[in-house]
């Protein structure tokens, strides 16, 4: 590739890569300016959650080329073909070295209190010993995360945050056997293991919550179905997987299937589900030339629909795209760890040669001096700065839980506390998502009506006719000869020799069945979502906190403005998944911080590009996989009680990174002059981390 390529005014190309090696920002900051330092690169943007970047680069630029770029750098990769695939968990390879850390530090300090309270002579060499046989293979286990990260950035001559970590337990650990088989008073052991739980803690918290978070994509893929029967050319069926379908095929669908790829309706006439895109609570009635989209479900009848597009190309796909895309958003606290990654490393590396160096020059031994170095190593360890975020989270997560809140992503805790705009979808988030029919039309039917109404209703699976039975479950339905259900038309029968149907009635523009009893008038019986409980005084509640919020809704205008008129909310109809994320942006450059609540699957890439999203525990599996926070109950007062809670969370970090950035202020001149052991070290970082840890304790009422 020529390095003058030039990418202005140029066609851009895009390629995905799997970067598996990505564990933090420092790494995520390597790889995005190791590819934009390439000419060929326009933008590099990593998804840590998810171990890719995607590379917007000029056409003639290989993926070979990229790959070598990362292998330079330190980072294998290989390109993403077609949809994500199975994410392995990243939670699973920290967990056994984090159980080895806790219970070998455990014995190791039982056996160092009767060093600490004044063993000598043989006794406190035996304890050093039994801690050196329980230490050091354990430091060797436990330490290989960090021990292969740092090596794979010295082999390529440059440094990480594991670099100085793994120099420190390598040295720490070497001393301390030297002082063990040369009888002396003091070893380590138990500082590095103490060391190494702490820093295997933190990562673990921190790969259980990008595991929830990459999810999303995943739950959203698998709405589609697996495969359709296609009618051949000779007009046999043959049964063909989702990836091997292609336009001009023919899908025959049957009732109850979801589409595996957009089409057109050919033959057949049925309702479809179409909440998938618009959030539509009621099906919409099909039928020849009308499109249908992968994912949707065919409710009445079967069709035959001729493949428009399909595998990568479908509706689905695409929402998937806008999904993993806007999960690439960064926090400001991650841009905090990015900067502060490009420094650690050399500044505690300098830090602890120059303290090793001034003490030679000042006439200390070399052992001497290397324990000091040993001690600056150990001491300038970030694990306070490291626990600062996430043990604040992860308390407010718990307080939020038991009262019904589930927090999935620790960091969107920052990002909520700092919103000033709620975009809230209609059904299923402000409403119920449950169509009932008005009690003051049930209360109209005669009781003849009521049990003809509640004979149709039982022999339909229609939402409606589902809902209207649940209202008249106290009846007795009456007997009805000839029932059959006519997609589109409804469900139609006879009694007492008359023609009786529940269907949709002539020109309604909301939610409502007809009931048609022989010649008599037909009686209308209208349908409504309720709000949610305390939705009125819950928005209040956000207007005080100073959050404006708006109705932001794939429901058709007439349903949405009732919805509007009933909160005094603003709003938007008729919105698809585009749409959506389009107007969150808007805000975004606007200046404004969103929070996105919604419940469909529609909404799945609303909820990934705002910055906090909530989604209720009634949603579909992909809105509680893409959104930050689902809450379990009925009531939408959790929504400020959410906010209350992340901005009462922010406030304990920012003390806690006073807490821990006061420790270094006071702890590392100390150990600069020499008046810090290795152990004393180690005990000083964690008394700064159980400090972080117990102002971050005070959050255990912070849903209240």
């Amino acid at each position: 590739m020529n390095a003058a390529v030039s990418i202005v005014d140029e066609p851009l190309s895009e390629t995905v890569l799997v970067v598996p090696g990505m564990h933090c920002a420092g790494c995520m900051a390597k790889v995005e300016r190791g590819l934009e330092k390439m000419p060929a690169v326009a933008k590099a943007r990593v998804n840590l959650s998810a171990r890719q970047v995607r590379v917007a680069h000029h056409p003639d630029l290989t993926v070979p080329e990229l790959v070598a770029a990362l292998e330079a750098i330190g980072f294998a990769s290989q390109p993403r073909s077609g949809a994500p695939a199975a994410r392995t968990s990243t939670v699973r390879p920290l967990l056994a070295p984090l159980a080895v850390a806790g219970f070998a530090s455990m014995n190791v300090m039982l056996m160092s209190v009767s060093i600490w309270s004044g063993a000598e002579g043989p006794t406190r060499e035996l304890f050093h010993w039994l801690s050196a046989l329980i230490g050091v293979p354990a430091t060797a286990y436990a330490g290989r995360p960090f021990f292969a990260s740092a090596w794979q950035a010295l082999k390529r001559w440059r440094t990480n945050m594991d670099v100085p970590i793994s120099i420190g337990i390598l040295l720490a650990t070497g001393l301390s056997l030297y002082e063990t088989a040369t009888h002396g008073r003091t070893a380590w052991f138990d500082g590095t293991l103490m060391l190494l739980l702490f820093l295997l803690a933190g990562r673990t918290l921190d790969a259980v919550m990008r595991d929830r978070a990459r999810a999303g994509v995943d739950a959203l893929l698998r709405q589609a179905a697996p495969g359709a029967l296609v009618v051949t050319p000779l007009g046999e069926l043959a049964w063909t997987p989702a990836g091997d379908l292609a336009p001009g095929m023919l899908m025959r669908v049957a009732s109850g299937e979801r589409l595996a790829a957009d089409g057109e309706i050919l033959t057949g006439r049925t309702s479809l589900d179409l909440s998938l895109l618009t959030g539509e609570s009621v099906p919409v009635a099909a039928g020849m030339g009308d499109l249908a989209h992968a994912g949707t479900l065919n409710l009445d009848a079967p069709i035959d629909v001729r493949v428009t597009a399909a595998g990568h190309d479908t509706s689905l796909a695409e929402i998937a795209r806008l999904m993993e895309v806007a999960g690439q958003s960064r926090s400001a606290y991650v841009r905090i760890a990015d900067r502060a990654a490009r420094l650690y490393a050399p500044a505690v590396h300098t830090l602890a040669l120059a303290s090793f160096c001034g003490w030679l020059l000042a006439g200390a031994g070399f052992y001497h001096a290397s324990v000091i170095a040993i001690a600056v190593l150990i001491i300038t360890c970030p694990c306070a700065i490291g626990l600062a975020v996430p043990v604040a989270q992860v308390v407010a997560c718990g307080a939020l839980m038991r009262a019904g809140i589930m927090v999935k992503d620790g960091s969107a805790l920052e990002r909520l506390a700092r919103v000033d705009r709620a975009l809230i979808d209609k059904t299923g988030s402000l409403t119920l998502g449950r169509p009932a029919p008005e009690a003051k039309a049930i209360a109209a039917l005669s009781g003849e009506e009521a049990a003809i109404a509640l004979a149709l209703a039982s022999h339909s699976r229609h939402p409606l006719s589902r809902a209207l039975g649940e209202a008249l479950a106290d009846r007795r339905a009456a007997v009805l000869d000839d029932v059959r259900e006519v997609p589109g038309e409804g469900v139609h029968g006879i009694w007492n020799g008359m023609p009786v149907a529940l269907r949709r009635p002539d020109g309604a523009g909301r939610m409502a069945a007809a009931l048609q009893v022989g010649e008599a008038p037909v009686r209308v019986i209208p349908f409504s979502d309720a709000l949610r409980p305390e939705a009125r005084a819950s928005l209040a509640a956000l207007r005080d906190l100073g959050i404006a919020s708006s109705i932001l809704s794939g429901d058709n205008a007439r349903a949405v403005a009732e919805v509007a008129r009933a909160t005094g909310l603003t709003g938007q109809a008729s919105a698809s998944p585009r749409d959506k994320t389009e107007a969150i942006e808007r805000l975004q450059n606007g200046g404004h911080r969103v929070l996105m609540v919604g419940d469909g699957l529609n909404d799945g890439p609303a909820l990934a590009s705002a910055n906090a999203s909530i989604a209720p525990g009634t949603a579909s599996d992909v809105g509680r996989q893409a959104a930050d926070i689902v809450f379990l109950g009925d009531a939408l007062s959790a929504l400020p009680r959410a906010v209350r809670a992340a901005r009462r969370t922010m406030r304990v970090v920012r003390q806690n990174f006073a807490l821990a950035i006061g420790y270094n202020v006071l702890a590392v001149p100390l150990a600069v002059l020499g008046h810090v052991t290795p152990l004393i070290a180690a005990v000083a970082m964690a008394t700064s981390s159980i400090l972080v840890i117990a102002n971050s304790l005070r959050l255990v009422r912070a849903a209240i």
